[in-house]
């Protein structure tokens, strides 16, 4: 079993910046993808980046040259480096993880609100 903790949330100007984080439990992190999802208010959750556990990386094209995603093994930890936030960012961020070997998520943390103000 998994379990993931998410920090780092809060309110930031349009233009600034936040960092995310998010805590793993279990020893099977590093077999792990992991990833930030993000739900604003009546849409859809959606994929905003996600990591494998060699390093490789693919980010939603709305945060491409903004976000960047990281991780250490070592650690269990992930991380969402947000910059240049905008309003359209505002939603409530959630760190998800899988075993590489299934295609769907299955450990989610609570989430954490992210509000970006013009």
């Amino acid at each position: 079993q998994v379990q993931l903790v998410e920090s780092g949330g809060g309110l930031v100007q349009a233009g600034g910046s936040l960092r995310l984080s998010c805590a793993a439990s279990g020893s099977i992190f590093s077999i792990l993808v992991t990833a930030w999802y993000r739900q604003a208010p009546g849409k859809q959750r959606e994929l905003v980046a996600a990591i494998t556990s060699g390093g490789n990386t693919n980010y939603v094209d709305s945060v491409k040259d903004r976000f960047t995603i990281s991780r250490d093994n070592a650690k269990n930890t992930v991380w969402l480096q947000m910059n240049s936030l905008k309003p359209e960012d505002t939603a409530v961020y959630y760190c998800a993880a899988r075993d590489f070997r299934v295609s769907g998520y299955d450990y989610w943390g609570q989430g954490t609100q992210v509000t970006v103000s013009s």
